[in-house]
């Protein structure tokens, strides 16, 4: 049976942008590529609209900076691109746009005070949470799920899975996006109501053998954070991680909830991920609201000041920052996945972040560490950042 390529799907790895139906979850796409866009050094000023593309450029930019803003630029004039860029050079704002629209039925255009679903970019606040509950002491990388949650409905799995293997995708847990999920996927908000969707079944390997990307994994270091914090989900990310980062968009929201600047995903893909040709928003196909494994909103200036706040050790001590982000288990040649993050060598740099996608969602978050660059790519369409990607993956961002 097919699995779904619902939210968060994080099938992964440069599936955020992919440009096809998501494969199952067990399976590891590879890295966006194929033709790269003409390079350019020019930027090309765009006019404002109120459905437009809006652009902003607040310093020089570098010649690779130059050549992702024009290609940008040309998408969204050509009316290819709905969603927003943000290129960071520290903490400082180098170049961003917005094209398209956030509601195509109101006609509200997008832009950087949008909020977007973030897809499996939420794998990354999880990890964060999780170390730190270690640094108080709370848990242990070598810890066991039966340790933490004595509860656990499949003793058997709880007793051999540990928090180290669920943050790497080394646990053998499966999926949540199942026919099960896609019969009603509203009525799934708090974190435990996931676990029936596959806590009663086997394990698919042998824990550490080998890496299978796993939401299934991400609930229940889910289920970990709230039993020790004593607090949902949702609120312990609120109070630990986006507060004390300056994320003031940034938050888990009821599907049926009417936040200001949200963008509506718009789809062309069924709820499995298959093409229909009838473009519709995604509503229907999403959770009740974001959880562990993704589907929280943010704007792209949240997720700069995310990465502000790791690099400044607001949110973790400098040691467990290095632990978040240096990669553990080899993936494919040059990218191995830390915890929550992917850890790889683009265009001959070391990148690290985290890649979203669905039906009406594609992300991406990219943090330069040598040269101190930020590039984060939100979109509310199906297929609209590949060729950002694509040109990353090829042209090195100095």
């Amino acid at each position: 049976m097919r699995r779904v390529c619902a939210l968060l799907v994080g099938t992964l790895l440069g599936a955020g942008c992919s440009s096809a139906a998501s494969p199952p979850p067990s399976s590891v796409p590879s890295d966006a590529s194929g033709t790269s866009a003409p390079e350019t050094t020019q930027i090309q000023p765009l006019s404002t609209t109120t459905t437009g593309p809006t652009t902003t450029s607040t310093t020089g930019p570098a010649a690779g900076v130059a050549g992702v803003a024009a290609l940008v630029g040309n998408l969204i004039e050509t009316d290819q691109f709905s969603g927003v860029v943000l290129i960071a050079d520290g903490d400082r704002v180098v170049w961003e746009a917005a094209g398209g629209l956030a509601d195509r039925d109101a006609g509200v255009a997008n832009s950087m005070d949008t909020r977007f679903n973030l897809g499996s970019l939420n794998k990354m606040f999880t990890a964060v949470a999780v170390l730190q509950l270690m640094e108080e002491d709370l848990l242990t990388l070598e810890g066991t799920v039966v340790e933490y949650l004595p509860d656990y409905p499949n003793r058997e799995v709880a007793e051999q899975v540990t928090v180290e293997q669920l943050l790497t995708h080394t646990s053998g847990l499966g999926d949540v996006f199942t026919e099960e999920f896609n019969a009603d996927p509203h009525t799934y908000r708090a974190t435990e109501d996931y676990l029936p969707l596959f806590a009663d079944e086997p394990l698919q390997f042998t824990p550490g053998e080998r890496f299978a990307y796993s939401n299934a994994g991400y609930v229940v270091l889910g289920l970990i954070i709230e039993r020790l914090s004593g607090l949902s989900y949702a609120d312990y990310v609120a109070t630990e991680i986006f507060e004390p980062a300056g994320m003031l968009s940034a938050g888990m929201f009821d599907v049926e909830e009417e936040a200001a600047d949200m963008a509506v995903g718009y789809t062309t893909q069924d709820i499995r991920g298959y093409e229909t040709g009838v473009l519709q928003a995604n509503t229907s196909m999403m959770p009740g609201r974001g959880f562990a494994a993704g589907g929280g909103y943010a704007t792209a200036g949240d997720l700069l000041r995310f990465r502000n706040a790791l690099v400044a050790h607001r949110l973790l001590s400098s040691a467990s920052v290095d632990l978040l982000l240096t990669g553990r288990v080899e993936v494919r040649e040059h990218v191995r996945y830390a915890f929550g993050f992917l850890d790889r060598i683009q265009a001959g740099q070391r990148v690290v972040g985290h890649t979203g996608g669905a039906p009406g969602i594609r992300a991406f978050f990219n943090v330069y560490l040598e040269s101190g660059y930020t590039v984060v790519v939100l979109s509310n369409s199906d297929n609209d950042c590949a060729v950002v990607m694509e040109y990353l993956a090829d042209h090195p961002l100095l």
